[in-house]
């Protein structure tokens, strides 16, 4: 799948597509709180799998119990469809 920009049109949208995420500074951005460091880091290990199936890879951290996504598709300098879809389906995780 091609990478291509978002429309500032197509970025307002995502509030309704998807309602966990929260655009901040040119990123998709979205945190979960585990019980612990090893629900933690399985859960990274899930999304690892599937952004390394789209090459398309996030940037994250990890605190103890604590993980933030943080999407955005740097050789564009923004948000693309990659970002969208790479969500979508670390939604489906939840």
């Amino acid at each position: 799948m091609a990478a291509t920009l978002l429309s500032t049109k197509d970025i307002e949208a995502l509030n309704q597509r998807l309602p966990n995420w929260s655009v901040v500074d040119g990123h998709l951005e979205r945190s979960w709180s585990f019980p612990n460091f090893v629900q933690a880091w399985g859960f990274m290990n899930q999304v690892a799998l599937i952004a390394q199936a789209m090459d398309h890879h996030p940037n994250w951290s990890n605190v103890y119990g604590s993980v933030t996504i943080r999407l955005n598709t740097h050789d564009l300098g923004g948000l693309s469809n990659l970002d969208v879809t790479l969500a979508e389906r670390i939604d489906q995780l939840d």
